[in-house]
C-alpha cells in the first residue's frame, strides 16, 4: 500500500461524536510522551498531520485522519503523564473503552511503546483491554535510531517477557520516526487488515 493522501477529518470527544463510516480502522495508543503523533506522520510521510502537544496529555479526544479515501487512522488519548482531575481523566479512560468494545470498523490497534524503557503498569492494562476484547494489535517500539541493534533486540525481548499470553498480539516492530525503519513493515500490516474482503 503506497498512501498517497492523509487529511484530518475530525475529533470526538464523546463516543456519540465518531464518525457514521462503513471504512475500516487501525487506532494509534501509547502513553502521552511515546512519540504516537510522530509515527503518524511518518507513516503517512506527512509532517503536520497530528500535532504533538508540547504538553504531554493534552489530546483528550479520537481524531481521525482519512487515508487514501479507504480507511482511517484514529489517534486516541494519550494515557499516563496527563496532569488533569481525576475526573476528566476518567472520561478519557471511558471514551477509548467504549470505543475499543463498540466500534465494528476498528480492524487493528497499534499499541506504542518507547524501546528505551520497559512496559510501564499502564502499558500493560491498555494491552489487557485490546487482550480482553480480541482485538488484533501490534506492538511498535518507537524511538529505534536512539538504540543500537543488539540493544534494541535486547529490549524487545525483555518487553516480550513481561507482556506474557499475547494471544492477539500480531507482531512486535522496531520503528524510527527519525530513519523511518519499520514504517514498510507497518503499512503492510495495516493493509493486511484493512483490505476489502472478497
Amino acid at each position: 500500500m503506497k498512501i498517497d493522501a492523509a487529511k484530518f477529518v475530525t475529533s470526538a470527544v464523546d463516543y456519540s461524536q465518531v464518525p457514521d463510516t462503513d471504512l475500516p480502522e487501525v487506532a494509534f495508543i501509547g502513553r502521552s510522551n511515546v512519540g504516537k503523533s510522530s509515527l503518524i506522520n511518518k507513516v503517512c510521510n506527512k509532517r503536520n498531520l497530528a500535532q504533538a502537544s508540547s504538553a504531554p496529555g493534552k489530546t483528550r479526544s479520537l481524531n481521525f485522519f482519512l487515508i487514501n479515501d479507504e480507511r482511517y487512522f484514529v489517534d486516541l488519548p494519550g494515557y499516563g503523564y496527563a496532569i488533569a482531575p481525576e475526573h476528566m481523566k476518567s472520561s478519557w479512560a471511558k471514551l477509548v473503552e467504549t470505543y475499543l468494545q463498540e466500534r465494528k470498523q476498528l480492524k487493528l490497534v497499534i499499541q506504542i511503546l518507547d524501546a528505551r524503557h520497559e512496559p510501564m503498569e499502564l502499558d500493560k492494562i491498555m494491552i489487557g483491554w485490546l487482550e480482553f476484547y480480541k482485538i488484533p494489535y501490534v506492538i511498535v517500539m518507537t524511538k529505534a535510531d536512539k538504540l543500537s541493534q543488539n540493544k534494541m533486540n535486547t529490549h524487545m525481548a525483555r518487553a516480550k517477557a513481561q507482556l506474557p499470553n499475547l494471544k492477539y498480539c500480531q507482531c512486535f516492530l522496531p520503528f524510527s520516526s527519525v530513519s523511518g525503519q519499520g514504517r514498510q513493515e507497518l503499512i503492510k500490516v495495516v493493509e493486511d487488515f484493512t483490505q476489502p474482503k472478497d
